[in-house]
């Protein structure tokens, strides 16, 4: 997984959610439902969805168990879905 996800994640090359361009420069960010690279405007809309708060919640808590437990959480994989990062 370390090597994968960060290539594929962290570097991608359009938002999965719109089909926005992101550029290396451009900050990206990953979606609490899907873990998949999205743009700052789609995640602002993420946010809005009624069961956001909820899936956050229950993201982050099998997240830090599956990715702290098994991969000494690579890379900071978890903390992607909250903060805006660049390629």
């Amino acid at each position: 997984m370390s090597e994968k996800w960060k290539t594929s994640l962290t570097c991608a090359l359009n938002c999965t959610r719109c089909g926005k361009d992101l550029k290396g420069s451009e900050e990206r960010i990953l979606s609490v439902y899907d873990h998949e690279p999205i743009c700052m405007p789609c995640k602002k809309e993420e946010e809005k969805r009624s069961d956001y708060e909820e899936t956050t919640k229950q993201m982050i808590g099998n997240c830090m168990a599956e990715t702290e437990v098994l991969y000494s959480d690579p890379g900071g994989y978890c903390y992607h879905h909250f903060y805006p990062f660049k390629c």
